[in-house]
């Protein structure tokens, strides 16, 4: 597409300033039409789908696999067809992504919010434009309650920018060309990464293994405290300040530091003592939208200064007379723990753990912590040059995709035509 001089107008809405003069903008419920048809008893027919961040949107889900626990039936499903937008409206502040674009045909959680196009709209310009929407979190912003939802109603009372037929199809035969060169360029990197990262779990795995070892097996419960957040996000006018350590620190990132950005929230005077983070705990996720992605830990390397544990995540602290933090982490990072967490990981639109399996997760170790220490110290020394590998890919993924964002944000907003 060649961009030429384009004249604007205002919109008078803050998340869409100005689109071109020539565009209009129109609520959503003029556009999409709401659906949610149940399939009920002949629910074996369809493929079970799931709205995911790590594979890009609407994606089939493997229930033979094992991994994650189904329903029973599946009776309360929605049936989904191609070039439907599927919206997470609900949960908006911890769940990854409230966007996807099915291209398949199958059934999802009627949890979710289903929209299919009605005359004249090319859907897919509005996947890209509720896609940039989720960037920004403008969509989030407007969400209500404890767990931040957004009414259908009041999401269908909003207003989009509405281009040409013509030219929606034009903008997203544009973006579809060049997210493919990017998303190419992506899928090299992550399987570099992958390979990268298989080397180093081998690494962390063989350290670990007390298998045929005169090592201790004993549950979780009986080494460590474990605590289940309910510090959530909001700020309240009457509780005390705090910097919050919540899902995404925790994902993300192997250790917690004071280098990372906390978000500032609050809590009561209960809620800190219980759950303000100390140097040398361990937190992990308890819950997320796919069952591999379930108690992630990261080690907390550093004393911080008024951070406290927020909700989604489990906060752990060994009795280091008996087992160091810091090598419970490492066994939370192996493959024997991941497959098992994987495997009890329970739920339907969002899968999670209990308190019990949590607990009750048996953990091997070295009876002496100073073979714990050696452990620990040789795991770092065979992992480093891979980590910094691994860092300077996962860089240029993050560079490419902002570009990425950028690009769909012009182009959904009229900056390329």
């Amino acid at each position: 597409m060649v961009k030429e001089e384009i004249k604007y107008k205002e919109t008078g809405i803050e998340w869409v300033p100005t689109i071109p003069s020539q565009w209009e903008m129109r609520r959503i419920k003029t556009l999409f039409t709401f659906r949610k048809e149940i399939v009920g008893e002949d629910s074996s027919q369809y493929k079970v789908l799931s709205l995911t961040v790590q594979r890009d949107g609407i994606i089939e889900r493997d229930i033979e696999s094992g991994m994650g626990k189904f329903p029973a039936t599946f009776d309360g499903y929605q049936k989904i067809e191609p070039n439907s937008i599927v919206l997470c409206l609900f949960d908006m502040d911890v769940t990854p992504r409230i966007v996807g674009f099915s291209e398949l045909t199958g059934m999802i959680s009627a949890a979710y919010t289903n929209i299919v196009p009605k005359e004249k709209v090319y859907p897919k310009f509005y996947y890209y434009y509720f896609l940039n929407q989720d960037r920004d979190k403008s969509l989030y912003a407007l969400g209500k309650g404890i767990r931040i939802t957004l009414r259908e109603d009041n999401f269908g009372s909003l207003f989009a920018p509405y281009p040409s037929y013509e030219e929606q199809k034009a903008i997203v035969e544009y973006l579809d060309a060049q997210i493919e060169k990017i998303n190419l360029f992506i899928q090299k990197k992550q399987r570099f990464i992958e390979l990268l990262k298989e080397q180093r779990q081998s690494k962390i795995d063989e350290a670990v293994d007390g298998t045929n070892k005169n090592w201790f097996n004993k549950k979780l419960k009986y080494i460590a405290e474990i605590k289940f957040s309910n510090v959530d996000k909001h700020t309240i006018e009457d509780e005390i300040p705090v910097r919050l350590c919540n899902y995404v620190d925790v994902y993300k990132n192997d250790y917690i530091t004071n280098d990372l950005e906390f978000m500032n929230a609050t809590a009561t005077e209960t809620e800190i003592e219980k759950f303000t983070v100390l140097k040398g705990d361990v937190i992990i996720t308890k819950d997320s939208e796919e069952a591999t992605d379930i108690a992630v830990p990261t080690f907390v390397k550093e004393d911080l200064e008024n951070v406290v544990c927020g909700y989604h995540l489990a906060l752990i602290r060994a009795n280091e007379n008996e087992i160091l933090n810091e090598y419970l982490f490492r066994k939370f990072q192996s493959s024997e723990l991941k497959a098992y967490f994987a495997i009890e990981a329970t739920g339907v639109t969002r899968v999670g753990l209990s308190m019990g399996e949590i607990t009750g997760v048996k953990i091997s170790y070295p009876k002496s912590i100073e073979e714990q220490k050696q452990i620990v110290s040789h795991i770092k020394t065979e992992t480093a040059t891979i980590d910094t590998a691994i860092a300077k890919a996962e860089r240029e993924i993050e560079l490419i995709r902002e570009y990425k964002e950028a690009m769909i944000a012009e182009a959904v907003m009229g900056k390329i035509l």
